[in-house]
């Protein structure tokens, strides 16, 4: 080896020539990923993780609660995450206060700054309902 240079740094050098020749990856953005990804139907969510194939379990809209306070307590780190299972947990019937109380729970677990922000995070997704309602 006549180059003495750092393999990753080699291999670094490589993948940012190869995302150059990507150019819609100029346009690529977190949000418009979000945007892209629909929400499951509620008899599809109780088909594959609700009630349906698992009798006297639990429902999806539990499900999707569970997980909402799981993304809390995770410190709302992942914001698509929290939005679309907040998305998700409407569509398989939780109300705005189920997901309120839900993330208001875990305040006592995962802290007041978790909470808050899986509050603003939740609230987008819930002004958006309303606005197209």
């Amino acid at each position: 080896m006549s180059d003495p240079k750092n393999p990753f740094e080699a291999m670094m050098n490589q993948a940012q020539e190869m995302a150059k020749g990507f150019p819609a990856m100029d346009a690529f953005t977190p949000k418009g990923f979000e945007a892209m990804m629909g929400t499951m139907p509620k008899d599809m969510m109780e088909m594959m993780f609700g009630n349906t194939l698992n009798e006297g379990g639990l429902d999806a809209r539990t499900r999707m609660l569970l997980t909402l306070a799981g993304l809390t307590m995770q410190g709302a780190q992942n914001d698509m995450a929290v939005r679309q299972t907040v998305r998700h947990a409407l569509e398989a019937g939780a109300t705005k206060q189920h997901i309120v109380e839900t993330i208001g729970q875990m305040s006592v677990f995962a802290g007041i700054p978790a909470m808050t922000r899986a509050l603003e995070l939740a609230q987008a997704v819930l002004d958006e309902k309303e606005g197209d309602a």
